[in-house]
Order: C-alpha cells, then structure tokens, then sequence
C-alpha cells in the first residue's frame, strides 16, 4: 500500500519516465483529493484538462456531444499536426458516422459471434502456450500475450496464416519501446500491408472484417481506400494492443499475489471476476482524450471550446469514492464497474472478445497446471500513452 503523500507532488502526468521508473499513483491520489479538474500546463505537447475521479470520467465519456472524439483520442505534440484519422476511423468519430460506421462490424464483435469463434480462440491459446511452453524459456509479453490477440484478430480479419507472424513482428516494433522512427516506420509498413488486403478483399471478398469494410458502404457511398486502410490499423490496434497488455499486466500481478493464483487454480469459476479485476487493475490505456465541442463547468472550472480533456482511467479505477480498499488486488471483487474498456457511445468494440481471450489464456495455463516464474526483472512500457510490461522475462513448466 503506498503512503498519502503528505503535500502536493509535483504534477507533470505526461513526462514517459514517470510509467516506467515512478509511481503515477502519488499524483493521481492528490489530484482526485484536491483538483479533480486540473489545468495541466503545455510541455512539448499542449496544455489540457486532467479528470482523474471516476465519476467524472464516466460523466464526460457519456456526454459525447460535449466533448468529441473526431479531433484525436490521444495527446499530441502540436507540430505533429492532425491525427489522420480524425473523422474517419472508429475510434476517431463522432455520431451519426460513428455509429453508422460501427454498424458495419458490430456483429462480428457480439456475445454470440465471439461465442461460436471460442473454440478456435481455445485453440490459438493452446497453440502459443504450447511453443512458450517448449522453449521453456520465454517473453511472457512478445511470446504470449501479444500472439494471442493476435492471431485472433487476424483470422477475423482475413489476414493469411502465413503473415500472422510477418504483422506480430512489425506489431511488436510498432507498438513496443524503442526508437520512435523505428516505431513510425513499422506503423507505415503496416498501413502498407493492408493498402494491399484490402485491394485483394475489394476484387474478392471473402468472410471476414476487412472484406466488410472493403464492400461496406455508408449512407449508400463506399468507403475510400484510405479509410478502409485506416480502420483496417484502427481494429488491428483495439484488437491487439491493450489485450496483450494486461494479459501481461494481468499475470504480473497474479505473480505479485500468489494467494490470488492460488485461489484461481482452486476454484476455475472464479476466472471471469478475476479478468475483470485485472482489466480495473492494470487499466492499460493510461489517458484518453476528448475535445470540447461547448462550453462546460466542471469543479468550478471553465472548459472552452476547443480545450482539451484527458480522461486518466487507472485513476478512475483506483477512485476510493467507487472501489473499496481500491488499492487491494482483489479476483473476488463484486461489483466492478471499471473503465478500462470505456464508457458510452464508445466502449470497446472488442471489449467481450478480449475477456475471453484473457479468460482462455489463464484457464489454459490453470488447466495444465503450467508454473510460471519470472526469470529476470520485468521492463514497464516508457508511454503516456498505455501502460503495462513492455518486457516480462519467465521460465516455464509444466507439472
């Protein structure tokens, strides 16, 4: 349990180091205690609104009219210009495109279609444990939890069997610590692996996600190649990123509470309270941003139009006004109401698909009585921008 902090710290919630070497919960506690609505100051990115209290993250993720999501999602230096999504992609619109746009895959992410794929997710689960497991050896986060999210999203969406791994290494590069240019280029190469999907997809559709984008139309008008493109990365990333990161987070925390481990591998039932508290725990997006479209008062403070708001989910979901004994890492927990997966208009698309990818992975690892140790100190992600294990060295064995 950490200790209050005793006078205000510091507050610089957008400095990298402060993920990977600090202690982020020091500044949000007192920012939920005293300035629940805070003007954070311009740094290289522009100055913005900080809500860390839950139910005012939860008010404003509601009030889409207010405070929209076609100017960007995340916080941006200023001379980056425009996201290039903005307006077009699912997670960078607004109603009526947005709604319109989601109806277009909204089937293939809904209890039942998610059901009738579990088997096959059964299978890719098994698949990976099945490879960390020989190698004995491994990367808890590039060697498992990246592969299966994965491999599923790329089976939904067409992808080839044989680019699996070609997308888990530009993935990896593109969504991993390390050299930004080397970051950017992976992301371009991947903007360029489905300029070609999708050209394949429009001449011969098949059943699959980027088949449906490639055919879909909008208000009887098909969408342009780009924006094919660009939704085809938007779902490639919902699909992707934040599940291998709390897989990770999930089974370092699970490390870090042997009892709670313990406890899962007596009583299986106890798996899906158990993902949803690593999904409140590790709350992977770290800020989502939103801009005001009106003029609004929250806390007494006056948000203009224009001004962005950040929204800091693991704050909201460490809130003491929601969660008892918040700081407590708990699979039992009832109720639990987190917004690691969003809130409103646009709550994760993927959300029932990644809870069972999580549920899948620890019941394989549960089901085989497979021990997992770390083997060296894991690495924190040095971003703003999602939080977790970039690196989580393990070793492996099975009973």
């Amino acid at each position: 349990m950490r200790s209050e902090p005793a006078e205000q710290p510091e507050i610089n919630l957008v400095d990298p180091g402060l993920y990977s070497h600090g202690d982020p919960f020091v500044q949000w506690r007192w920012l939920r205690d005293n300035e629940p609505m805070y003007w954070h100051p311009p740094t290289e990115l522009p100055g913005f609104w900080a809500l860390t209290r839950y139910e005012d993250v939860r008010t404003a993720y509601r009030n889409s009219e207010t405070f929209s999501s076609a100017q960007g999602i995340l916080l941006r230096p200023t001379d980056h210009g425009a996201d290039p999504g903005g307006g077009r992609t699912l997670a960078l619109t607004d109603a009526p495109r947005h709604r319109r746009l989601r109806a277009l895959v909204d089937s293939w992410f809904a209890v039942r279609s998610v059901r009738e794929l579990e088997a096959e997710m059964n299978d890719v689960a098994r698949t990976v444990v099945d490879a960390a497991l020989e190698r004995g050896d491994c990367d808890f986060v590039a060697d498992i939890a990246a592969r299966v999210p994965l491999y599923v999203i790329c089976k939904m969406m067409g992808v080839p069997e044989s680019d699996w791994e070609h997308l888990h290494t530009l993935t990896s590069r593109a969504f991993g610590a390390g050299d930004p240019a080397a970051r950017r280029f992976a992301h371009l190469e991947i903007l360029g692996y489905f300029e070609e999907l999708q050209a394949e997809k429009a001449a011969d559709p098949t059943d699959d996600l980027v088949s449906v984008l490639a055919t879909g139309s909008i208000d009887g008008e098909p969408l342009d190649a780009e924006d094919i493109i660009l939704n085809c990365n938007n779902l490639l990333v919902g699909g992707t990123e934040n599940t291998r990161i709390a897989a990770a987070g999930g089974m370092m925390a699970l490390l870090d509470h042997p009892e709670q481990w313990q406890r899962l591998s007596e009583d299986p039932a106890l798996l899906q309270p158990a993902v949803e508290e690593i999904l409140r725990w590790t709350s992977t997006a770290t800020h989502i941003m939103r801009t005001a479209r009106r003029p609004v008062e929250i806390h007494g403070r006056q948000v203009e139009v224009g001004d962005r708001v950040t929204f800091w989910l693991p704050s909201a979901n460490r809130d003491e006004r929601v969660f008892e004994d918040a700081d407590r890492f708990d699979i039992t927990r009832k109720p639990n109401r987190h917004l690691a997966l969003g809130f409103g208009e646009h709550f994760c698309l993927g959300s029932m698909l990644a809870k069972v990818e999580l549920r899948l992975l620890y019941a394989e690892l549960l089901n085989r009585s497979i021990r997992v140790e770390l083997d060296g100190e894991p690495k924190l992600l040095d971003s703003i921008v999602v939080n977790g294990p970039d690196r989580m060295p393990v070793k492996l064995t099975a009973a």
